[in-house]
């Protein structure tokens, strides 16, 4: 039976967190840090809106580029946040989540055997959403020591002539890295010179805790050649909503609003009126559900700290990724053993790529007694395993 289906995605890894999470919803009373949901529910007043239009009747299609209202609030955010002027009409579209507009931005840019250079570790759609495109994934291991930033002499050697786009994930999950303007500016510059396309997935730019997020599409010369990927999951609590949108050149929205117009219609309307109410009103949400994260983000590092754990500190995003490389043990064994024996699930890191090995993602997009109750059993869990590395450091020099 295989041999009729297709090789390209009989040869696609599934994802590594749906892999993970099929054992845990297998075992009580288990602390789940793993999923990126954020634990607020959606602000009221934007519910409120979504049944409104409920009641008013507002079940129809809109637009294939979506809802024009919303269209034009979401070229107000950008120019209120980034300074970027999109025309609501003709550059922007709203999609079923990031996750889509990534799928076809990949799809009308790539011809066979054209490269998609992906830094890694990274979120996991980029590499098969490449591959079913028809593109080739050219790996960037991003570093540790660098805080996970890309830099330039790492894109500039993974530059050739059929490279055609850089995927530029920052806020990082699931390092919670960020890039700063004078990284973008060196990544820009590449760019330019080498004359390629940038997809930048901003879905956790309104969750930035040192400075206020830069979007490489604000840089000279850069409008034209950015896909700006961004969303309400994240930023409103809006996770089951499932709406996000793109922003970009004309000759390029125009070929995506073409795809999703054959696949998908238009995304779903209650949740588009929703998202006109979060952009116009939802500043103070977004600011109290950001002031949250950020003292569970500061909680955790603080464990770590006292646990000896070497973490970097993110500044992005809800997640952190401590380094559990002392161990001696993949992070697919940590994370299995950690579940089995502690009831804390979190995500190995190699889910997310090949530099992602020795690392564990945790989300702190949960409450602060439940972050509390799991680090204190994985205080005990690490210092058990503390315990056997010292018997067997001891049993080697006893022989």
């Amino acid at each position: 039976m295989t041999k009729k289906l297709s090789e390209k995605i009989l040869n696609i890894k599934p994802s590594g967190i749906r892999k993970f999470f099929d054992i845990v919803n297998e075992i009580e009373g288990v602390i789940s840090l793993g999923v990126g949901e954020p634990d607020f529910d959606t602000p009221w007043h934007i519910r409120d809106e979504g049944i409104y239009a409920l009641e008013k009747g507002r079940t129809f299609y809109t637009s294939n580029s979506g809802l024009k209202e919303l269209r034009y609030e979401i070229s107000n955010y950008i120019k209120r946040t980034q300074g970027i002027n999109y025309n609501p009409e003709q550059e922007i579209i709203v999609t079923i989540g990031g996750s889509e507009a990534i799928d076809i931005g990949f799809r009308i840019l790539i011809n066979d055997g054209d490269e998609i250079i992906i830094p890694q570790p990274s979120y996991v759609s980029y590499e098969p959403c490449a591959e079913l495109a028809g593109a080739k994934p050219v790996i960037i291991n991003l570093k540790a020591e660098n805080e996970f930033r890309l830099k330039p002499e790492e894109l500039i050697n993974a530059i050739t002539p059929r490279t055609k786009l850089l995927v530029l994930p920052f806020p990082n999950n699931p390092t919670g890295a960020v890039m700063e303007k004078e990284d973008l500016e060196k990544i820009a510059k590449i760019i330019i010179d080498n004359d390629i396309y940038v997809m930048s997935d901003e879905i956790y730019s309104e969750l930035s805790y040192k400075d206020k997020h830069i979007s490489i599409a604000s840089l000279p010369g850069m409008k034209e050649r950015t896909i700006l990927i961004n969303g309400f999951s994240k930023t409103y609590a809006m996770t089951g909503w499932r709406l996000g949108y793109a922003c970009g050149p004309e000759e390029i929205i125009s070929q995506m609003i073409k795809i999703h117009q054959y696949a998908i219609m238009c995304a779903p309307t209650t949740s588009q009126y929703a998202a006109v109410k979060a952009l116009r009103d939802g500043a103070e949400d977004v600011e109290m559900m950001k002031q949250a994260y950020n003292q569970r983000r500061k909680f955790l590092l603080n464990a770590f700290k006292e646990m000896n754990i070497e973490c970097f500190e993110p500044y992005g995003a809800f997640y952190v990724f401590p380094s559990i490389k002392e161990f001696g043990m993949s992070s697919e064994e940590f994370a299995q053993r950690l579940l089995e024996e502690e009831k804390v699930a979190a995500i190995p890191g190699n889910a997310f790529g090949d530099s992602g090995e020795g690392y564990l993602r945790i989300s702190y997009a949960y409450s602060l007694d439940n972050l509390k109750t799991a680090m204190e059993r994985l205080k005990n869990f690490v210092a058990k395993l503390r315990r056997e590395k010292e018997k067997i450091n001891q049993f080697k020099k006893s022989i």
